[in-house]
């Protein structure tokens, strides 16, 4: 197999290795498409030259190629996603209990699952209900996702915050009712969903939501102080960390997720926006670091 690995500061190198063989409960599979996420980005561009290589990639989707010994449930050639690990790679070993099916008719790239059901999970934690004021804050991949997945809840009204005219432009073609840059903000929303992971984002964010209402924090903030305006202790907000530690609800909400994206709910197509091969991993890192007007998500095949 090959595989992808960090050696140094915002670089990677290919190496061979033997195939993995899955154990009793673990099936091994070939990677068809691997997400590139924010949440790997300061892995990328701090690895230490003189540390061991680190091996990167969680959002994996692909093709059953041996199944462990337990592992009933799963045949080989089944196309499946779930959670897992290294998956910069030709072939990668995952957890039997935390992999699904790809809905049938829909390829690989547009059915990752993991970033979709972090998404839906933490929506599921929002009381977006019929008529509801909800505002996304931050409209890349996430904001965008979450964008999508709010609106089958039939908000009253669906606004899109972000700075990029690009990225107001996208929401608003995936069904958000209005958008806005950073000036003349509405407020008073019922629900704020914060995707920046910044603290200025979730300054914007906290600025939106009414009395008694509900902030999402959803965007990775992963690293340092990220500072909360304590005026939201005196409006009563309920703050909602929106990261699951939970394999099992995760899994749950992927079940939900991959639902929707085969009823044609939810689409990954307008949001895969770039696509490398295995020997492009840092390509793919700096255009999402770069994050021109073009782009939304990467995905890297092998």
């Amino acid at each position: 197999m090959r595989l992808s690995q960090l050696v140094g500061p915002r670089t990677s190198k290919v190496v061979e290795l033997p195939d993995p063989a899955p154990a009793a409960d673990q099936v091994l599979v070939e990677v068809l498409a691997c997400g590139v996420c924010t949440s790997d980005l300061s892995a990328w561009q701090d690895h230490d030259s003189g540390s061991p290589p680190t091996r990167l990639g969680h959002e994996i989707a692909g093709r059953i190629a041996a199944v462990g010994s337990d592992a009933t449930r799963w045949s080989v050639g089944d196309l499946v996603t779930g959670l897992g690990g290294e998956g910069f790679a030709s072939r990668a070993v995952m957890d039997a209990h935390t992999v699904l099916p790809i809905p049938v008719g829909i390829e690989p790239a547009h059915a990752l699952g993991e970033p979709v059901a972090v998404l839906e999970e933490a929506l599921s934690r929002s009381p977006i209900t019929a008529g509801s004021r909800v505002a996304v804050v931050g409209l890349g991949f996430m904001g965008l996702g979450l964008v999508q997945l709010a609106k089958r809840h039939a908000p009253g009204l669906l606004v899109g915050v972000d700075p990029d005219p690009a990225r107001r432009g996208r929401a608003l073609s995936l069904g958000a009712d209005a958008t806005y840059g950073l000036d003349d903000l509405p407020a008073d929303f019922d629900v704020v969903l914060e995707a920046t992971g910044v603290t200025p984002g979730l300054t914007t964010a906290g600025s939106l939501v009414r009395s008694f209402g509900t902030l999402n924090v959803i965007g990775y903030h992963h690293s340092g102080d990220a500072k909360m305006d304590m005026n939201l202790w005196y409006k009563a907000v309920t703050v909602v960390n929106g990261f699951c530690p939970d394999r099992t609800r995760t899994i749950a909400a992927m079940a939900t997720a991959l639902d929707l994206i085969a009823q044609r709910r939810f689409s990954y197509a307008p949001l895969v926006t770039h696509r490398y091969r295995l020997d492009q991993v840092d390509e793919a890192f700096a255009a999402m670091e770069a994050a021109g007007p073009g782009f939304v998500k990467a995905v890297v095949g092998a």
